[in-house]
């Protein structure tokens, strides 16, 4: 077995990621082995990656793109040295291009409640659209990820709690409240989850043909959904984690609280959200202070 073959089995068995993430990391050290002309891995020095790297800066591949590369190789590189035995790891030292830091899409508390309005609601079967209200109310509810919905199954979910126990990146398990109006939706939804059944399902949510329901299914009906609602704006399922870690944070200033409830593993990820916290506050300013507004 290749040394790469050996690292992508760690990940997968030992790391337990998801296949998606897997594959990253094959297309990630594939790409290295083309940027150094197919020499072997464990051959390969600094300098190596150093050329690689700026072969990768001058595609005019974002930063970001080419700080996710060098993540990978050096990850697998540290793997290699600690079980293969590979002499060095060429990554070590190098640092990968700085990017400015995208602040997400945002969506207001008054948008979010016209989206999750009834009355916005399509038209058509009332099975799936009590299944939609369910699904939207609880990513905005509990902020969670789209894979995270989708793979909730009936028994994670404790309506008498008002918890939900999710599984997040690595597979790693969290339980995170879920709010009065989610509670009421799914409530709705249980029903009539248990007229679209052909088989015993342990899926949450399911489709008309009574399968777990795709993340892409789920994507297309928020889609139609704020169409209905008449937003301007592209709405996807992200937006509605960053809506809810945004009014949190803005109501209660609790930075570890959010962190904990949206599975991060490092806090500096949740900072973003003081970002635009602050960007809020800066917007209100300039537009309320008497000696903030510019002078036309």
């Amino acid at each position: 077995m290749s040394a790469v073959a050996h690292y992508l089995q760690h990940l997968a068995a030992e790391r337990r990621l998801s296949p998606h993430t897997v594959a990253a990391y094959e297309r990630d050290l594939a790409n290295l082995s083309r940027l150094t002309a197919g020499r072997p891995l464990a051959e390969l020095g600094v300098a190596d990656i150093r050329g690689a790297i700026v072969k990768l800066r001058s595609q005019s591949l974002a930063a970001t793109s080419v700080a996710r590369q060098l993540s990978s190789w050096r990850g697998f590189y540290t793997f290699a040295c600690r079980r293969l035995g590979y002499p060095r790891n060429p990554c070590l030292g190098l640092r990968p291009p700085k990017a400015a830091k995208a602040l997400p899409d945002i969506l207001s508390p008054d948008t979010c409640t016209q989206l999750l309005d009834g009355a916005a609601a399509p038209a058509g079967d009332d099975a799936l659209l009590a299944r939609d209200r369910a699904m939207f109310e609880l990513l905005y509810s509990s902020g969670l990820r789209l894979s995270e919905l989708t793979g909730l199954d009936l028994g994670d979910l404790d309506l008498q709690s008002g918890e939900a126990q999710v599984t997040g990146k690595g597979r790693k398990t969290r339980v995170v409240p879920v709010g009065k109006a989610a509670l009421d939706a799914i409530a709705a939804w249980l029903p009539q989850r248990q007229a679209l059944l052909r088989d015993p399902a342990d899926a949450l949510f399911i489709g008309r043909n009574g399968t777990r329901l795709t993340p892409r299914s789920v994507q297309l009906r928020l889609s139609r959904w704020a169409l209905q609602a008449g937003l301007s704006q592209r709405v996807h399922p992200h937006m509605l984690r960053h809506a809810f870690a945004t009014h949190v944070l803005q109501s209660s200033g609790d930075l570890r609280a959010v962190q904990e409830m949206l599975g991060h593993a490092s806090i500096s990820t949740t900072q973003v959200y003081t970002h635009l916290d602050w960007q809020h506050l800066a917007k209100v300013y300039d537009q309320a202070h008497p000696r903030a507004r510019k002078k036309p």
